[in-house]
């Protein structure tokens, strides 16, 4: 870690980061020449620092505030290191970080930390995960009182439409995918494939398979903020919002995985379309805590105007092969790759908690051997099937109240991001329609 600056003299800032669990970025700003103390010693904050909410403030009734002190968690910097911040004007080094307690065991809290555990419990039984990811954003011109597609840098003019896997729009910002494309390739972030999409100013990019999926989890996060940062250096925002426009459709973040066993071989490959026996348990494993975990999926108050029937989002529980109206759905392809991907989470999820909770579930259906119901074909929005919840609260409660969440979550991470979570539902019932997309713009 020491080398990146010697090699980038240049630099003469670092800024320290940590996920909290609404995925923002939490730490602070070093001087480079006090580098070393942070690489060596680690930092300090509160633990109660990563269970803010989306604005930033304390949690009124948390006991790790007043009751226990506010007591301070060490954070060590993540395997990752050190990568540049492209999105800035000076030279400027990022380290993510995670948190520990003083006694060095992992903080409980710590999103990043529940994703670790649950990649482990895959190692024990001799397992690996492989996991790629689809993030959508929006392009979006902020700067007046109505959001609209920001004017193409090559035209001057705004494009008031969907643009469904267009050439031309990706064209009209060539500009900052360009940018973006290399700043991914400093930073090490996998991006491959890039689409419009069907909402307004709408994007897609996809994050290649990766057998480390506490480094999928990190190249989606650090994505995030690499995709805001850099559009407000073109003029204009980028946002991972689950609904900016009423009449489009939302940004999803799609998550692609399969398991690998020691031999390096896919128990879902079963060497034809359907998939084996451990494919099906995943899907139920899946399906089965879909209700329960939807608030991580779902985690805003504007996630649930995405959720709705008809709007390229699933509603229903369900899965299906080839089917992108069901929850859950098995893509065709070569049966070496067969994979299942999970369909649910917006673009404003925190990719470790959603990748933590999809792995668990999927783990908890294996090792029980669950076996799903019958998988859709057809319109699964016409269909009379189990449904997600459709609303904010209802997922809070059903979170809050599970009994099964806490084979794969920890018990302190769920008790943390219920009052954090209760406590946005308290004072975004207060904002107006264009106060709530103006937090959630810039934030998720």
């Amino acid at each position: 870690m020491k080398d990146y600056l010697r090699k980038h003299p240049q630099v003469r800032t670092i800024r320290v980061a940590a996920a909290d669990l609404n995925g923002q970025a939490r730490g602070k700003r070093i001087p480079s020449r006090y580098a070393d103390k942070a690489v060596k010693d680690g930092t300090r904050f509160p633990f109660s620092i990563l269970s803010l909410d989306i604005w930033g403030e304390d949690i009124d009734d948390s006991p790790m505030v007043f009751e226990q002190g506010d007591q301070d968690g060490v954070l060590k910097p993540t395997e990752r290191g050190f990568m540049p911040m492209p999105w800035l004007e000076a030279p400027t080094a990022l380290l993510p970080i995670w948190m520990f307690r003083e006694n060095g065991t992992p903080y409980d809290g710590d999103p990043r930390h529940a994703l670790n555990a649950v990649v482990n419990k895959y190692k024990k039984r001799g397992l690996t995960p492989v996991v790629a990811m689809e993030l959508e954003f929006f392009l979006i011109d902020d700067s007046g009182k109505t959001l609209q597609v920001p004017s193409s840098p090559r035209s001057g003019k705004r494009r008031k439409a969907a643009e469904t896997m267009s050439i031309r729009a990706l064209d009209a910002f060539d500009t900052f995918f360009t940018d973006l494309y290399d700043a991914c390739e400093a930073m090490d972030i996998p991006a491959d494939t890039s689409t419009s999409e069907t909402g307004l100013g709408q994007f897609e990019v996809n994050l290649m398979h990766c057998d480390d999926a506490l480094r999928a989890a990190d190249d989606a996060w650090l994505f995030k903020l690499l995709v805001k940062g850099l559009a407000r250096r073109h003029g204009f925002a980028a946002s991972f919002m689950a609904k900016p426009y009423a009449e489009y459709s939302g940004s999803g973040l799609h998550t692609h995985f399969s398991v690998l066993d020691a031999a390096g071989d896919n128990i879902f490959d079963s060497g034809g379309p359907k998939g084996t026996a451990a494919l099906k348990h995943a899907v139920a494993g899946c399906l089965t805590a879909m209700s329960d975990s939807t608030l991580v999926f779902a985690p805003h108050q504007n996630s649930y105007e995405r959720l709705v029937p008809d709007k390229h989002a699933p509603t229903a529980i369900c899965w299906g092969y080839e089917n992108r109206t069901a929850a859950v759905r098995i893509p065709a392809g070569s049966p070496a790759a067969r994979r299942i991907e999970h369909r649910v989470a917006g673009g404003d999820v925190n990719p470790y908690l959603m990748l933590a909770t999809i792995l668990g579930a999927a783990l908890m259906g294996m090792e029980d051997e669950l076996e799903p119901p019958s998988p859709v074909t057809g319109n699964a929005y016409a269909m009379d099937l189990p449904q997600i919840p459709a609303t904010w609260e209802a997922a809070i409660d059903a979170f809050e109240n599970s009994d099964m969440l806490s084979r794969f979550l920890p018990k302190e991470l769920i008790r943390n991001f219920v009052l954090t979570k209760r406590q946005e539902m308290h004072y975004i019932a207060e904002l107006t329609p264009e106060e709530r997309i103006e937090l959630y713009l810039d934030t998720v």
